[in-house]
């Protein structure tokens, strides 16, 4: 054996898992398909993030129409949270629960939010969230206060939450995952800077997985990681019930347990690409359900514009506003319409790299008159919507998103509510299909093997020995950033396999 543990993936769910095992002495080995993000002054370029898309692959994926596009990912460690805005908000306590939409019904989750409550108060305080809890108006319940302060409102936002207040909404300070220290601003590490939302973090403030999981993993002698290390394929024993080795391309590894941490397009596509004659429809995959319930957050950015005034705010991502998350307000539209939070304040050089299109002078006067939104309404899910690959390997993400209906109640409320603050101009952006970075679904958990790939513990039914901590477990996706989500449940899922170890049942 090269591990007790091999972990494929070392983003949210593979990096948090990493550091939650490794206190426990199993030998872990985390396998990542990418390198350490460069630490270099385009870190922090627009044009390079957000137009050249450096730190993204060049690879092609094609819909489900066989037209090509290139995905807004990348392989680092770390993961995609390197990118994320670093919103970190619990599930509500209906999202684990039959929820009506207008488009269908979410399923139930086989846990509650008592079961993920302690994961979260954990996941909180290594991610340095920073919140106040007591303002937003649909919070589940929690057992300890948020481990930091929340961000402070620069003036300008401070003064958009009283104005919101005065129409009878409830903002409340968006939970941010930031090393921020507010009573020492000189030594703390983040620096409220414009680069956070969509940048990797040049000074390492941002709580992502690579700093926040893999970093402490690491201090343990029990914990390699090999870098640039792609798998390929996982082949199972004789009878199918055990991953007996994990092909990369480099080498051959074996461990006790394999975690798939690859995100859940990719560990999707892993298992499918592991097909042989016992299993020619791919590991795992009894159930017909692999890469099946592909779901990712119908988003839209936005932006409202006030002629009159400027927008000096540097820091801006501080307000989160969930009256719309469970009913619209409308009698004749009774149903959920989604989350909404600030972006990272629009610069003119992140709209001159979205859009190079636009002169420069009106790229300017835009950028200083614009307070900037992140509308978010939940996808539900559907068998067709799903991953497969195609026969040179490459994926096909088949994506049709549900629930499009809410969210255009959702922008129009929002439109209508923005005029009434005094901004006639209001801007939206939807995020077409190339935008995975809230993708989930695809490998859902349950208690039933006929409708899911994995047990409560996120086990699959059919190998015993694998098991998987990105967002493929989720079966619905609920409204808000499931990073927290994730964290939480691969802290919880190490729990499991301790008490797996420590009992030793083990292949």
């Amino acid at each position: 054996m090269d591990a007790d543990v091999i972990i494929i993936g070392s983003g949210a769910g593979g990096g948090t898992l990493a550091r939650s095992l490794a206190p426990s002495g199993v030998s872990i080995l985390i396998l990542e398909r990418g390198d350490y993000l460069p630490r270099e002054q385009p870190n922090w370029e627009a044009e390079a993030v957000f137009r050249e898309h450096r730190y993204h692959t060049q690879e092609c994926w094609h819909d489900s129409r066989g037209r090509a596009f290139r995905p807004i990912t990348g392989y680092h460690v770390g993961g995609n949270t390197k990118f994320y805005g670093a919103a970190i908000l619990r599930r509500r306590l209906a999202d684990f629960e039959p929820r009506e939409h207008r488009d269908g019904t979410t399923p139930s989750w086989p846990i509650a939010y008592k079961d993920l409550a302690p994961y979260y108060d954990i996941a909180e305080r290594w991610y340095f969230a920073h919140g106040q809890a007591g303002l937003d108006p649909n919070e589940p319940p929690r057992d300890e206060a948020f481990p930091y302060p929340p961000m402070a409102h620069e003036p300008y936002m401070a003064s958009l939450v009283e104005r919101l207040q005065h129409l009878g909404l409830h903002p409340f300070p968006l939970p941010i995952a930031l090393n921020r220290n507010a009573s020492d601003p000189h030594t703390s590490p983040c620096i409220r800077c414009t680069t956070c939302d969509g940048f990797p973090c040049l000074v390492h403030a941002k709580g992502d997985a690579e700093v926040c999981g893999i970093e402490p993993a690491l201090q343990h002698p029990n914990v390699r990681l090999i870098r640039n290390e792609r798998v390929k394929r996982l082949e199972t024993s004789a009878d199918g019930r055990q991953i007996e080795t994990v092909h990369t391309e480099n080498g051959v590894y074996r461990a006790r347990i394999v975690v798939l941490a690859a995100g859940a397009i990719q560990s999707a596509a892993l298992l499918l690409a592991s097909a042989h004659d016992r299993a020619p429809t791919g590991l795992a995959n009894r159930s017909d359900q692999v890469g099946r319930n592909y779901l990712c957050h119908i988003n839209s950015a936005c932006l409202a514009i006030d002629p009159r005034r400027v927008n000096p705010t540097i820091f801006q991502k501080t307000i989160g506003i969930n009256d719309f998350y469970d009913h619209s307000g409308d009698p004749d539209f009774p149903y959920p319409l989604g989350h909404i939070q600030n972006l990272g304040k629009v610069t003119p050089s992140v709209l001159q790299a979205q859009h190079p299109h636009l002169p420069t002078g009106i790229v300017r006067w835009i950028a200083e008159h614009s307070v900037d939104w992140w509308l978010t309404t939940e996808d539900l899910p559907n068998p067709e919507n799903r991953v497969t690959i195609d026969p040179q390997g490459s994926v096909r993400l088949s994506w049709n998103p549900r629930n499009t209906e809410s969210h255009r109640h959702l922008r129009a409320s929002w439109r209508t509510l923005l005029h009434t603050l005094g901004y006639p101009i209001v801007l939206f952006q939807r995020m077409g299909i190339a935008a995975t970075a809230h993708q989930a679904g695809t490998l859902v958990f349950g208690e039933n093997p006929q409708t899911s790939v994995l047990n409560p513990w996120c086990q699959t039914h059919d190998i015993d020995n694998l098991y998987v901590t990105d967002a493929s477990f989720m079966p619905s996706i609920s409204a808000v950033n499931p990073s927290l989500t994730v964290m939480a449940n691969a802290i919880r899922v190490a729990e499991h396999l301790k008490e797996r170890f420590a009992e030793g049942r083990l292949p």
